[in-house]
This record gives structure tokens, sequence and C-alpha cells, in this order.
């Protein structure tokens, strides 16, 4: 009886590594080359999407329209015919052969005009337990100041390397690339 064994096969790495500084010139070269040809793809592909995106909402404009003015209607006949529909109030949902009406209560929620001159008010009235104070590290301060690390162990200051290539890309006279 043969054992099944749960090793995961890898492929070997397809990396083209240069081999000189003239091979890594050309490497960096291609990938500029790569990177505007992915960029003109994406270019036409947004042409097409926003030419299809046109193309449909305009064919459902008068159907959200029609949609919008059936909406209304029954919304208005139903607020009419509420306490008969909801049988005084009996209940919320309103079977129909073709579907249902229903009216629901949203859940409460607070609505602040003036932050400012609520805070104030809420502090002048002793109140403070309405007010949230949200305590966090500041970050900036720790970096302007690393001296403190020595003193809190949980705290430390990572730095990494990041390792970028940038091909040219000289505009021709007269482009208008953004």
């Amino acid at each position: 009886m043969k054992s099944r064994s749960n090793k995961l096969k890898q492929s070997a790495a397809v990396s083209q590594v240069p081999q000189t500084l003239e091979q890594a010139d050309e490497a960096i070269a291609a990938i500029g080359g790569l990177q505007r040809h992915l960029a003109r793809l994406t270019a036409d592909m947004n042409d097409q999407l926003t030419t299809v995106k046109q193309a449909y909402e305009k064919r459902a404009e008068p159907l959200l329209k029609m949609l919008g003015e059936l909406q209304e209607g029954t919304k208005i006949w139903c607020e009419a015919n509420r306490a008969m529909l909801t049988r005084d109030g009996k209940t919320k949902t309103v079977p129909f052969p073709s579907g249902e009406v229903a009216w629901r209560m949203r859940p409460p929620s607070v609505s602040v005009r003036g932050t400012e001159s609520a805070l104030k008010r809420l502090r002048q009235i002793d109140a403070k337990r309405f007010i949230r104070t949200k305590e966090e590290i500041n970050r900036q301060a720790i970096l302007d100041h690393p001296e403190i690390l020595t003193r809190v162990p949980e705290l430390s200051i990572t730095q990494g390397e990041d390792f970028v290539i940038t091909p040219f890309d000289v505009p021709l006279d007269g482009d208008q690339t953004l």
C-alpha cells in the first residue's frame, strides 16, 4: 500500500537575473516598456468601459424614470390608504398578490448641528459623560523624541528599505500626459 505524501511541489524560480551591468540596464528598459504597455492597455480598457457604461445608462434612463414614478405613485396610494391596509396599525407589512409593502422605523440616530457649540454647552451643564475622549499613542512625537524608547520597552522604531526600479520616461514635446 502506497502512502500519500503531503508535500507541496513548488516550481523553480523563473526570474531573469542580469549577469552584467549592460543586462541590468536592458532589464530596466524592458520594465519601462512593459509598464507603459500595461498603462496603454488600462487606458484602452477604461475607454471601452466608459463607452459601454454610458450606453447602458442611456438605455436605463427611461426605465429608471418609470420605476421612480411607479414607486412614488404606489407610496402615495398606500399612505392614503394606510389605515385600511395595516388594519389601523395592527401590521406594518401588507401582502399583495404581486409583492408586499412595508413601513419600517429606522433606528434612532443623533444629529449634530454645530459640534463646537454642542460640546461647549455639554461642558457647561456638566454632562461630560456625553463627550468621548480618544486616547492614543502619538507616533510622530515618538519619532521626534526616540530617547523615550529606553524607558518604554513596548515601543520600538522600525524602518524598512524598498528596492525601487524607475525606468526613464521622457515625454515627447507637446505630450499632455497627466
